[in-house]
């Protein structure tokens, strides 16, 4: 199995991006569409026009938020995280089958828990895209699933 690091979290906390203050953290909110939110592509084994954007932390260390975009009707594969994820449907709606589970329906504002290292895929069934609100605990990273 390779490990796919999220190289253009990486970048994007190289660069400054990800509302991360080193001397004094403030509060602060984020929207989708607020202009200054970087995205850019999911891992290589995910489908294309797949987006992520870091939202809060360092995607390289423990206890980032970041933003998942799924295009509209699209699937996306199994994987799974070293991390446990906690998850809130912000736009679209989606469905997320872990294995050995039964599918679970997502729709706005609905949250959801995955633990750690545990498989699971899904297919975005809106007709606009999907975008889930994801909290890691440990660095982002995802694993194909075999």
């Amino acid at each position: 199995m390779k490990k796919i690091l999220l190289k253009a979290f990486l970048t994007l906390a190289a660069i400054g991006l990800g509302n991360s203050l080193a001397a004094e953290e403030l509060a602060f909110s984020r929207s989708v569409s607020d202009k200054d939110i970087a995205w850019g592509p999911c891992p290589e084994f995910f489908p294309e026009g797949c987006e992520l954007a870091a939202i809060q932390g360092d995607p390289s260390k423990s206890n980032a938020d970041i933003y998942f975009k799924v295009p509209a009707r699209q699937s996306f594969p199994a994987h799974w995280h070293t991390s446990a994820e906690r998850m809130v449907l912000v736009s679209g709606e989606m469905d997320v089958t872990y294995r050995g589970q039964p599918t679970t329906h997502l729709k706005v504002g609905m949250y959801a828990y995955g633990p750690a290292r545990a498989v699971h895929d899904g297919r975005c069934i809106s007709d606009t895209a999907c975008i889930l609100f994801i909290a890691f605990e440990e660095p982002v990273d995802a694993f194909a699933a075999d």
